[in-house]
């Protein structure tokens, strides 16, 4: 495997010294970063363009919220997989399978939710979605992470890392506003099956050009190579743990958010508008996402992930009692503002306790339970509005967002006396760059 992926050096022709002091963009091109994120738009078009098929097709908002359910399973049961094999063989050659295996399913799944196959088969190419879906999120957190400890002075890294883990999660908080808008915008002007269609062309032009891009060929550095990788127990870390179930958590607060709020508007006479007043909540969250990159060091990761997600409690609680659609509009820019903060400061956390060599795992890992968490989050919050109305269904945010800040403060205990970054392997590392940086990325865990 030594010479089976190009190291990062291979990536540029820039001499090391110059290398090492210029810009991350100097490392991955111009066009690595629009690439990278058109490619992630499928993964948060899959679900609510599965929902929207099958409810139309099928005429059952109850099977529709099953066979979105079983995308998440099938993320949840194969994501983390696809990670560790990415960790084992490169991010290329796992790309290019899952995105073409995707590509097709995802139009497949189109023609099969319209024609007389079983309940039975819509249910298993479901599942087959969720289990083919490429991790190009976690995937471009683990190069570029890798990039700044490789590549970049040490002087540079803790900003770039601080700015990228930024960028990124606002990337990912953007995708799923966008996604879930433009599956709406497709299937009411032309046809339902039109957004998993679009998904699948997404999937096969852009996926394949961000596994082609030469940072794919990276591999996780690591001293002369004698560092193995840490063992899949090391995954069990309670602080990881933490931040997996409050990435599920605000997974979950995406699926009822969004669901609750189309049951609200179809009350109001207005679905297709849900869209659009969900897409507010996502002008603030992508905003303070980015900021987040210029807080002071006296404001730790663990302290942040505390007051943002006690600021998306807050505002969720308030909810049910939106009686107007000016009152909903001006709750969610208000949870906005916590959820961005929130969504990088947990993947910030989950890349400094990512053990040596299980970066992408670990990245694949937040990934995925993002993904469930909004399956999850739609299935059940579907199922309540069918039976209880949109006022109970807007309870069901409030819930996510306690069970977020819950793992927060999880977080904060479990996460006392334990550095940030060690390089021994066998406890908590930077994302499989501890070994081999001369100063390793260290950020304010609290």
């Amino acid at each position: 495997m030594k010479n089976s992926h190009a190291s990062l050096s291979d990536l540029s022709d820039t001499p090391a010294s110059e290398a090492e002091s210029s810009p991350l963009v100097r490392h991955t091109g111009l066009f690595y970063f629009p690439v990278a994120f058109i490619a992630r738009l499928p993964f948060a078009m899959m679900v609510v363009g599965v929902l929207t098929a099958v409810v139309s097709s099928r005429g059952s908002l109850a099977f529709g919220g099953l066979s979105s359910a079983m995308v998440g399973l099938g993320t949840a049961v194969v994501g983390p997989l696809l990670g560790a094999a990415a960790d084992r063989f490169g991010q290329r050659v796992v790309l290019l399978a899952a995105g073409s295996a995707n590509g097709l399913l995802l139009i497949g799944f189109a023609w099969a939710v319209g024609s007389t196959l079983s309940n039975a088969v819509v249910l298993a190419l479901a599942f087959l979605i969720g289990t083919t879906a490429p991790q190009v999120g976690p995937m471009s957190r683990a190069r570029l992470v890798g990039i700044i400890s490789d590549r970049l002075a040490p002087a540079r890294r803790v900003r770039s890392f601080n700015s990228t883990m930024a960028y990124e999660s606002a990337a990912d908080e953007t995708v799923f506003i966008v996604g879930p808008f433009l599956v709406g915008l497709l299937a009411s002007l032309v046809a339902p099956w039109l957004p998993l269609v679009a998904a699948g062309v997404l999937t096969a032009v852009f996926v394949t050009a961000f596994a082609l891009h030469p940072t794919s060929r990276l591999r996780a550095p690591s001293d002369g190579d004698a560092t193995e990788t840490a063992p899949l127990r090391s995954l069990a870390h309670p602080g990881l743990i933490c931040v997996v179930v409050g990435i599920l958590g605000i997974g979950l607060f995406f699926g009822a958010t969004l669901t609750s709020l189309t049951a609200f508007m179809n009350d109001q006479g207005t679905p297709e508008r849900a869209g659009l007043v969900y897409g507010v909540m996502g002008v603030g969250s992508a905003a303070l996402a980015l900021a987040v990159a210029v807080f002071p060091a006296g404001f730790t990761l663990r302290a942040r992930w505390v007051v943002f997600s006690a600021l998306i409690l807050a505002g969720t609680v308030t909810l049910p009692f939106a009686g107007t659609v000016t009152h909903l509009v001006i709750v969610l820019a208000v949870i906005g503002i916590g959820v961005g903060p929130t969504l990088v400061t947990q993947y910030s956390i989950g890349s400094l306790l990512s053990p040596a060599g299980r970066s992408t795992t670990v990245m694949t890992m937040l990934g995925s339970a993002v993904i469930v968490g909004q399956s999850l989050g739609s299935a059940v919050t579907g199922e309540v509005a069918e039976r209880a109305g949109s006022t109970a269904a807007l309870a069901l945010p409030a819930a996510a967002a306690a069970l977020v800040f819950l793992a927060g403060v999880g977080s904060w205990f479990a996460g006392r006396g334990t550095p940030g970054v060690s390089g021994n392997g066998s406890a908590v590392a930077a994302p499989a760059t501890a070994a081999r940086s001369t100063e390793a990325i260290r950020a304010p865990l609290g």
